[in-house]
């Protein structure tokens, strides 16, 4: 199947969408994760929060459409398991500050790791980097 083109204008479209859905993230992150590490009351932090993880679900499900294959590289693989990580901030809600920490240091390797490590698959043992390279 060829890939599709995209105009330069549909291009340019998703491309500030996808960053400003990015930088609103990073915000959310911050804002949140400043409260939880300097231990301030959640009511003054939880917009942050609320922005975090509605525009971090964007940004995977965008990925998830764009290729199905992000979740079986190690990409997607580390930003589902940062998932259930944050889940353990309900039963484990004393050690959140930690918890934030291991999911800001998967994040920086999802983000800024070797691409051969992110686009490891855990599926084929090996980098894969695009359709050709596997049936599906």
């Amino acid at each position: 199947m060829a890939k599709k083109t995209l105009s330069e204008a549909q291009f340019w479209a998703q491309r500030l969408g996808k960053t400003s859905l990015r930088a609103i993230h990073i915000l959310g992150v911050t804002g949140a994760g400043g409260g939880i590490l300097l231990q301030v009351p959640q009511s003054e932090w939880i917009f942050y929060w609320c922005a975090a993880m509605t525009t971090g679900s964007l940004l995977m499900l965008w990925e998830i459409i764009r290729d199905w294959r992000w979740l079986i590289q190690l990409k997607g693989v580390l930003t589902l398991f940062k998932l259930v990580l944050l889940t353990l901030f309900i039963p484990f809600a004393e050690y959140k500050p930690e918890i934030l920490v291991a999911v800001l240091l998967l994040s920086v390797i999802v983000s800024h790791g070797p691409s051969g490590l992110r686009h490891f698959s855990v599926i084929h043992g090996r980098r894969i980097d695009g359709r050709k390279e596997i049936k599906g």
